[in-house]
Order: C-alpha cells, then sequence, then structure tokens
C-alpha cells in the first residue's frame, strides 16, 4: 500500500506515468528554512517530516501482508546561494526568475519513504541553464499564473521550457519528482519492510 504524502499534481502525475498505484495524504507542516540550513539537508528533512506524519496517520492501515509505504517528496532551487521554494506572491515570483535570469541553477528533491522499519531517503541534484529573460517575459509569465505554485517560480514541462536550453541531471527531477531514483528508494524500502517480517 502506497501513500503519495503530497498534493502536487506534478508528483502525482509522474507516479502515475511509472504505472504505480497509490493514494494521496498530504501533510500540512511549516516549511520555513531552519537558520543555517544548506538546501539538501532542508529539502531531505521536509520530505521525511511529510511522509512521518501521513505514516503516523494512517499507521492502522499498515499490514504484514500488504505493508504501508508513505513517500514524501519536496523540491527548492539554488542560485548563488539564494534557496528558491514557492514564491509567496507575484514580486517574490519576479524575484526568484530575476535571481535565475541568465543563469546556470541547481534543483534539489528530497524523497523519502516511511515504513514500519524506519526511513530511506536520497537527494536528486540537476543543473539548469536558464537564458536571459527580458523584463516584459517575466511580467507576461507571472501573469500567466504558472509560476505562482512552482518552485524557484518556474514549470521546466510548461511555458518556461523555452528558456532552458540545456539540464544536466534528471529531467523528472526539475517537474518535481526524480522517478527512477524513486522507484528505486520504494524498491529499498518494500526489501528493509520485508526484511523485518521475516523469522530468523
Amino acid at each position: 500500500m502506497l501513500i503519495l504524502a503530497s498534493a502536487s499534481p506534478r508528483r502525482q502525475e509522474l507516479l502515475t506515468q511509472a504505472g504505480l498505484t497509490f493514494t494521496v495524504a498530504s501533510a500540512d507542516l511549516n516549511e520555513e528554512l531552519l537558520p543555517g540550513e544548506m538546501a539538501a539537508s532542508y529539502v531531505q528533512r521536509l520530505a521525511e517530516e511529510k511522509a512521518q506524519v501521513v505514516w503516523n496517520l494512517h499507521k492502522a492501515t499498515d499490514a504484514p501482508d500488504d505493508p504501508l509505504i508513505v513517500l514524501g517528496a519536496d523540491t527548492c532551487v539554488v542560485s548563488e546561494d539564494n534557496i528558491l521554494g514557492k514564491p509567496t506572491d507575484t514580486a517574490d515570483a519576479r524575484r526568484m526568475l530575476e535571481i535565475l535570469s541568465g543563469r546556470i541553477h541547481t534543483v534539489l528533491t528530497g524523497i523519502a519513504a516511511v515504513t514500519r522499519s524506519g526511513t530511506v531517503h536520497a537527494v536528486e541534484i540537476t543543473h539548469v541553464t536558464l537564458t536571459l529573460l527580458k523584463d516584459a517575459e517575466i511580467a507576461q509569465y507571472i501573469a500567466s499564473g504558472e509560476p505562482l505554485d512552482k518552485a524557484g517560480a518556474y514549470a521546466i514541462q510548461g511555458y518556461a521550457a523555452r528558456w532552458i536550453p540545456r539540464i544536466d541531471g534528471c529531467y523528472f527531477n526539475v517537474v518535481g519528482l526524480p522517478i527512477s531514483r524513486t522507484i528505486d528508494l520504494l524498491a529499498e524500502a518494500r526489501e528493509a519492510v520485508g526484511s523485518s517480517g521475516r523469522k530468523p
């Protein structure tokens, strides 16, 4: 039994595309960056916290022959030490796009799978090149509404694709969930929970 601890439509679409069967139960958390927290630690912590919260709420459904696995994920964008999550408003979206314009930035996604045996986790990293954006392009993009619920204020799978000449790493990581890495992590979680249930 797999639960995705995320309300993100992109993550749901990617898991469905990968052929997985799952339900969705999002976790309501404070996602503020802790003082001195690095980006990789930040996304890993939030992924684990999201998965753990949902596991605690649904652990009664865990069964020996159908173990509960809860998958959490969190994505952020980093450019020159600026850690960018989802913009709070249109002004924040403009600030983020101006930071990213004409530069190479890094996208990090933390993933975590919680079972009765514990937690397994990973962080995927992709480098993305964004062309130099004109003020009018930024304004038009913000007016479309697309940037407002995306980490770093852009969607690689949307209109912003026209501004991304290259990436180095997993494309799906930039969308919001590194599928291949996630499949491997879920297999690791299933193996761990299977081992814990076996007799010596």
